[in-house]
């Protein structure tokens, strides 16, 4: 036997990159929460040795909110920057303030002394482009001027923005969340959140919204957020070393992305809890309250709204709702359920088809497509020329005595003489009529143009189109309801709640609750929607009205299919997704799933120590395994661990470099105590530190229920099924995932990655 006493462990000293992974691979939540353990383990015992190790354990518990509060302020300042670039170059589109160039329309007017209360959008210092160039601002022309120059813009904003995705940032397209869903569910996507992503996402999408593509910022900002947290994830080795403890921080800064989207900190929480995360102790829910309190305090510093609110559609409604409004509130969510459904199915068709024909090839060429078609369609109205957040914010406010918007011409009594707050029901005026007109064309644009813009490659959000859809056909459902009440008030329905004379029905209420319905049927949220709804618009009495909405909304929805458009979006993807909320009811067991199949080849396995380094490396080159039981024996197949193919790749590649004598005959071991060899033989190589001694093994009798759960809720990678200690194969996530997919009539090769 030769040479036992200078025999190596070869990880006795951990070398760089053991126990990492490769790229698109499924991380192992077993193995990294046991390596956390060990390593606070060891923390905590060396604290006890000297006052610099217990300040170094200190630093280690405090470096989770050291994090955090660096997460809230990056991505509160971020936000804030795109708030206020995004108002200003979606003016730009219409005209530019001649004192500052670099003002918005409503800030240059707010400076002007001559702006009066009737004509507060118009004020000198502004000038539309067809004023600036030709000295007219009437008249055809002028208008033709200015719609050119609008098309110019957004054709220009959005060539820009796709361009700079294409060339620097592929990852950076889209709205994020079903790849970050996908990463918080363990899997590893590099580069989807690196420094070039968080840089060029966040100018894309400014130039995004800019342009006046049906798309929102919002779901883009929870990438945004997330992409701060990885960064400075890689400042911390508790973090940048462990890809499970990595989640957390990734869950948290979810929660502060959704928090400066909207304004809304605890449902930035709640969305993060019910609608991205896969594992979210309480630990977290703690650190994502702190970021999420961090981002929107930095947020309300930068006050880009100039309100002084962080809320975007901040509305006072000044008369209670009734019973007898449920039913419209009802039938809002009905409709949200319905387009919900109508938008997933023609989402996914529309990608489906963009990635199995030649239209995928010239992402640019779409996005300039349905830029010029969205441009051209939506300057002659109104409604759609402005921005959608703008538009929303109309939809959702009450007429006041002070509102010069269409919406709110009414008729007045002309002897009427009540405080100006509460302004009774009136009989709609022409303004109204021809404003509802505009409202019905708008929302038929913004239903299709949405199918057709989200999943094209520049950043795009789906909160703030889904809402608008919902807010205006709210807002008609509520001036049907008002003007019914009005010329039928002695119906037995409004004779107990709308006297002739009071203020009955608030049209802006009806306008929230819908967007909240059609934004419940895209997405499938409901606790988290409610909460955001009401501290997006301080509607807490509305919060009844809401829920019923939402509630419907997602009934409507899931009676269509269970999958929100998230979902879809990774299924479409085939990321290995397994979705805490699917059901698995068929009566499988672990044997029908397992591999090697009846007529495959049998289980490529290593043993305990009778292989030799040439044949662990003809074994890696000929298959592509994550890694590799290792048993007894051959004939005995009894189980002794699991080795990641990584692991083992590395271990041989620095055990050439770094330890004498092993060549290809060398033989790999496993056990503790090396095999009797011949003294003629080469050195042994001692590979038990890379050995995971206890891989979760199921029997072969084992339900698919079971194995399904099992998967789901402790994340494993893989699973060895044996019978009687005997190893009989293998079940991979993958495994997993294509059964499911079998099992519902679907294909199993979508499933594509490990």
């Amino acid at each position: 036997m030769n040479g036992t006493g200078n025999l190596m462990d070869f990880l006795d000293e951990p070398f760089p990159d053991v126990g990492t992974y490769e790229d698109f691979h499924t991380i192992d939540w077993l193995r990294e929460k046991s390596r956390d353990t060990d390593r606070h383990r060891k923390i905590t015992s060396k604290s006890k040795e000297s006052i610099w190790e217990l300040i170094k354990s200190l630093l280690d518990a405090w470096s989770g909110w050291v994090v955090m509060l660096l997460i809230g302020l990056l991505s509160g300042t971020l936000a804030g920057v795109i708030d206020l670039a995004v108002d200003w170059m979606t003016d730009l589109k219409e005209g530019v303030c001649l004192s500052a160039f670099w003002y918005s329309h409503e800030q240059c007017c707010w400076t002007s002394n001559e702006t009066t209360f009737d004509d507060r959008d118009k004020c000198p210092q502004w000038q539309k482009w067809a004023e600036l160039m030709t000295g007219h601002a009437e008249g055809a022309g002028a208008y033709v001027l200015n719609y050119f120059l609008y098309v110019l813009w957004a054709l220009l904003f959005s060539f820009l923005a796709v361009s700079l995705v294409r060339v620097f940032a592929p990852y950076a397209c889209g709205s994020g969340i079903p790849e970050i869903k996908t990463i918080l569910s363990g899997f590893i996507i590099r580069g989807y959140l690196g420094k070039w992503t968080l840089l060029i996402k966040t100018v894309t999408l400014v130039l995004a919204v800019s342009s006046g593509l049906s798309l929102g910022k919002e779901g883009p900002l929870v990438h945004v957020a997330c992409c701060c947290g990885n960064l400075f994830c890689s400042l911390f080795s508790k973090y940048s070393k462990n890809e499970g403890k990595r989640r957390e921080v990734l869950s948290a800064a979810a929660a502060a992305g959704v928090s400066v989207a909207f304004g809304a900190p605890i449902g930035g929480v709640l969305f993060s809890l019910e609608e991205v995360s896969y594992y979210f102790p309480l630990k977290t829910l703690w650190r994502s309250f702190f970021a999420a309190l961090v981002a929107a305090f930095t947020l309300r510093s930068i006050n880009p709204f100039g309100n002084s609110r962080l809320v975007l559609f901040y509305v006072e409604y000044h008369t209670p709702w009734y019973m007898a409004e449920l039913v419209p509130f009802i039938l809002l969510g009905v409709f949200g359920g319905l387009w919900g459904t109508l938008f997933i199915r023609a989402n996914i068709a529309w990608c489906r088809r963009r990635k199995t024909t030649q239209l995928g090839k010239y992402p640019v060429l779409e996005v300039i497509a349905v830029t010029g078609i969205t441009a051209v369609l939506a300057f002659p109205n109104p409604y759609t020329r402005r921005s959608t957040s703008e538009l929303i914010s109309e939809l959702f406010n009450d007429c006041g005595a002070l509102e010069s918007s269409q919406l709110c011409d009414y008729v007045n009594n002309p002897n009427m003489s009540r405080p100006v707050d509460d302004i009774p029901d009136r009989p709609a005026g022409p303004g109204v009529y021809n404003a509802l007109w505009q409202l019905a064309l708008a929302l038929i644009f913004k239903i299709v143009i949405t199918i057709f813009t989200f999943g094209m490659k520049i950043p795009s959000g789906l909160f703030i189109p889904s809402m608008a859809v919902g807010a205006i056909a709210g807002r008609i459902v509520g001036i049907a309801v008002e003007q019914m009440a009005y010329h039928h008030h002695d119906w037995i329905i409004f004779k107990n709640w709308c006297r002739p004379g009071a203020d009955c029905v608030t049209p802006g209420l009806y306008a929230m609750v819908g967007a909240a319905a059609c934004l419940g049927g895209v997405t499938r949220m409901t606790v988290s929607l409610v909460v955001i709804m009401f501290e997006l618009t301080g509607g807490l009495e509305y919060i009844v009205p809401l829920m019923a909405a939402a509630v419907t909304s997602k009934w409507v929805a899931d009676a269509f299919g269970k999958e929100g458009i998230y979902e879809s979006h990774i299924q479409l993807n085939g990321y290995p997704y397994l979705d805490i909320r699917d059901e698995f009811t068929h009566r499988t067991l672990a044997t029908d799933v397992m591999r090697p199949r009846r007529n495959d080849p049998p289980l490529a396995v290593l043993t305990q120590d009778s292989t030799t380094v040439e044949d662990v490396e003809t074994l890696i080159k000929d298959t592509d395994y994550n890694g590799f039981p290792v048993v007894v024996s051959r004939e005995s197949e009894r189980l002794i661990g699991f080795v990641q193919r990584r692991d083992l790749t590395l271990a041989i590649k620095n055990a050439r470099q770094k330890q004498d004598g092993v060549v290809s005959s060398s033989v790999v071991y496993f056990t503790e105590d090396a095999p009797q060899l011949p003294a003629s033989n080469p050195q042994p190589l001692k590979l038990r530190r890379i050995l995971n001694l206890s891989p979760f093994t199921v029997t072969d009798h084992t339900p698919m229920e079971t194995v399904v759960d099992i998967f789901r809720k402790l994340g494993l990678r893989q699973c060895l099924v044996t019978r009687s200690g005997r190893l009989l194969g293998i079940i991979t996530k993958k495994d997993v995932l294509r059964h499911m997919a079998q099992m519902m009539n679907q294909d199993p090769e979508s499933i594509m990655f490990n």
